[in-house]
């Protein structure tokens, strides 16, 4: 299977993505389709030995669109391509107006008592004021010619749009007026004119169209900020020379220097140098981090006041900041499950909307006997008010202004519906070891059997120096302060979820846990007071034996993080159910849970069984939401509703998760579900009143007032009504940016 991004041109309202994906999903060899009309992106996952990329091109071209392969290049960012759009947009809407106005006041001023040139009066020369509106309304429909051209092929193609619906209004009013025209010419000079309806309508959905284009600039803020961080030029050092590269010719390996006050251009290693780096834009964290020889600096940054000369690790493409740009992108381009709510109704909405125009107006004519004019104008209007561009924005603009946001603070989403899914989350299960505690534990306590203490820590150290494990890390570093020289192991031996054994001088050693311990038949009789008083205390133990004969107990300790009561509290607050998961002892686990008041805990999980917990809460019907660091907890963050990564680093885009913290910090989990919450209420509110105002104006358009008061919407306000509608929509999901968190 391959995944392809597609950039689609001619799309204008929801029913154009359900066209677009649905001329796509009819093709056997794809598996999945997601358009989106504000990013204007079509990611397709199909199987490539049976289509092709030219196949998916020509499936969206028949349904009515454009359609072309996104390479990443700059040029088809969404920045770019919005100020393209907005260029072409204002020259349409300018040369729009410039013609609509003398119409509308042409067409409008003699009834209301303007003075109008007698040479243009409709009632002295209506022969020369029949043509001087239509000659000024050409111009007009020319401009906006693609109002026409989409929306006529999408007819044709059966896949009626927004542009179909306009062009047929308006397509009817400019014809009738030509059938006035010509009756004007023939002597009837009272023949009803429809031109200022055609040229004003045109006009006001160009001018919702370009001041919605100005909003929907407006979500995209957080990507164009995160682009704004890219450095276009790196200082390389060669052959002890000063060289200014482009940042994309830079390559693996060559060593970069960074003055003071300038941005990092790279990913990469300090070699030499000492100064602060601001990370916030990336992390969230508005303190800047001390950087010395050894410590990592990542491309976006900006440095303090010291020179750094660092070591490239990763180029342009490969960098923190450009795998941060391409999940929010990702995320936004991603259909949330309420989306799909607009894309049912859109694809059926507009040919019921022709199909009402039609039989209001014909209703109006045929049953209640009124004008061809008055019949006219109801079904114009009706095909004009309906345009579904609101609904088609509802979702996406909400969706890209929440994942923005969310960036910014150092929470990123790897995928759109993983926003409206967090906050659906019932039961949080966090891993214990790096996301409750801080993950540097320390030697605690020492019991020793038999033998010196110095003995056993060399012993112990000189094991634990050839583990990974956070807790060997621990007695190595104690081995290290106390300057002990550490022994040769032979036949070292890892065991997953137990401990490890190995020979040191022909002995056998065991280092581990209890159960490690009762599995080799070794008696902990001896030491169990110590062990009850090390497990109450909050300690980890881990036992070691030598020729099946238990020589010590030492105890490891995890401080819990500063914000991990606090955030448990909220989660608990909010009504989550929160959950601990640990290889730990059972009572090692109860003190850490008591003081942290959890209620629900799992101890002594081996690494696999992680999994099988997660699935045990799933089957009892719970939403649950794994918390953890994002590589040894992958089989449960996959398994999980919603897989949370806790300040996973740089590994950022391999992760397991759906969403990831970039920022080691407890507090953001409850940012992030404030987050979800809010950007879900917002679509909620959007699609809300995009339904509303279509179930409301519809009937209006249709004349249900006009036997109650006499009023009749004019296919002008219905033009501009139409228009607003979707600029409400894309002001109301702007208005995330100031709700408070």
């Amino acid at each position: 299977m391959a995944k392809d991004v597609f950039l689609i041109d001619g799309m204008t309202c929801a029913s154009c993505v359900a066209n677009v994906e649905n001329s796509i999903k009819k093709i056997e060899s794809v598996d999945d389709v997601v358009v989106n009309l504000t990013t204007e992106k079509m990611t397709v996952n199909y199987n490539e030995t049976e289509l092709s990329k030219d196949d998916i091109i020509s499936a969206v071209q028949r349904a009515g669109y454009d359609a072309k392969l996104f390479s990443g290049d700059k040029s088809e960012s969404i920045e770019n391509r919005e100020e393209r759009k907005l260029l072409v947009m204002k020259k349409r809407l300018t040369g729009s107006i410039i013609f609509t106005i003398p119409l509308f006041y042409l067409s409008m001023g003699s009834m209301i008592g303007m003075p109008i040139p007698t040479v243009l009066s409709p009632e002295t020369n209506p022969t020369i004021f029949a043509l001087v509106l239509l000659l000024l309304t050409i111009p007009v429909v020319l401009l906006n010619y693609h109002f026409y051209t989409n929306g006529f092929k999408a007819l044709f193609a059966l896949r009626a749009n927004m542009d179909s619906l306009v062009a047929l209004a308006t397509t009817a009013a400019f014809l009738y007026s030509i059938y006035g025209t010509i009756a004007v010419f023939q002597g009837h000079i009272h023949s009803h004119l429809y031109y200022e309806s055609v040229a004003v309508i045109l006009t006001l959905i160009t001018l919702g169209k370009y001041l919605e284009l100005i909003s929907r600039g407006k979500t995209s803020q957080a990507i164009k900020k995160l682009l704004a961080l890219s450095a276009k030029e790196a200082t390389i050092l060669q052959d002890g020379k000063e060289i200014k590269l482009a940042v994309d010719d830079v390559t693996v390996g060559q060593q970069v220097i960074v003055k003071p006050g300038e941005r990092i251009p790279l990913d990469g290693i300090i070699i030499k140098g000492h100064s602060t780096v601001d990370e916030s834009m990336l992390t969230g964290e508005s303190l800047p981090i001390e950087k010395a020889e050894g410590h990592k600096v990542y491309a976006g940054t900006m440095n303090g006041k010291g020179r750094l000369i660092y070591q490239v690790e990763k180029v342009s493409k490969d960098s923190f900041l450009s795998q941060i740009i391409k999940l929010v992108e990702d995320a936004q381009q991603t259909k949330a499950p309420i989306a799909k709510i607009a894309d049912q109704v859109s694809g059926i909405f507009v040919p019921i909307v022709i199909a009402l125009a039609i039989i209001s107006g014909l209703f109006w004519f045929f049953i209640l006997g009124e004008s061809f004019q008055f019949a006219m104008t109801v079904a114009v209007s009706v095909l004009v008010i309906a345009c579904p561009c609101a609904l088609g924005l509802a979702t996406p603009t909400a969706i890209m202004v929440g994942t923005g946001m969310a960036a910014e603070k150092g929470i990123l989403f790897k995928r759109g519906d993983a926003l409206e899914l967090a906050h659906q989350a019932d039961t949080i299960v966090f891993d214990k070891t790096g996301t409750i505690t801080e993950g540097k534990p320390e030697v605690a306590s020492l019991f020793v059997y038999g033998l010196e203490k110095e003995d056993l820590l060399r012993y112990l150290a000189s094991f634990e120096a050839m583990s990974e494990h956070p807790l060997a890390q621990a007695i190595v570093k104690e081995a290290e302060e106390q300057q002990l020289t550490l022994l040769e192991v032979d036949h070292f031996e890892s065991l997953t979820g137990f401990g490890i054994k190995g020979q040191i001088d022909s002995s056998e050693f065991l280092i581990g846990n209890d159960t490690l311990m009762a599995r080799e038949g070794i008696s902990l009789e001896q030491v169990k007071l110590d062990f009850e008083a090390m497990t109450l205390s909050g300690q980890t133990p881990i036992f070691i034996s030598k020729d099946k004969q238990l020589i010590g107990l030492v105890g490891v300790a995890d401080k819990i993080k500063k914000d991990s009561k606090e955030t448990i509290r909220r989660l608990q607050e909010m009504g989550k159910d929160v959950v601990m998961l640990t290889g730990d002892h059972h009572q090692t686990a109860q003190a850490i849970a008591k003081e942290l008041n959890i209620k629900t805990i799992f101890s002594q999980v081996l690494p696999n069984e992680k999994q099988e917990v997660v699935l045990t809460l799933k089957e009892k019907g719970k939403k649950v939401a794994m918390v953890g660091d994002g590589i040894n907890d992958a089989p449960a963050l996959v398994t999980a509703d919603i897989g949370i990564a806790l300040g996973s680093g740089t590994d950022i885009a391999i992760e397991s998760a759906d969403i990831i913290l970039v920022r080691p910090d407890m507090l953001d989990l409850i940012t992030l579900l404030s987050v979800s919450r809010l950007t879900i209420k917002t679509i909620k509110e959007n699609l809300f009143w995009a339904f509303i105002y279509n179930v409301l104006m519809i009937p209006i358009a249709m004349g249900i007032l006009y036997g109650i008061n006499g009023l009749l919407l004019d296919p002008m306000l219905a033009g501009l009504a139409m228009s607003f509608s979707s600029v409400s929509v894309v002001l109301n999901a702007l208005r995330l940016k100031n709700r408070k968190l």
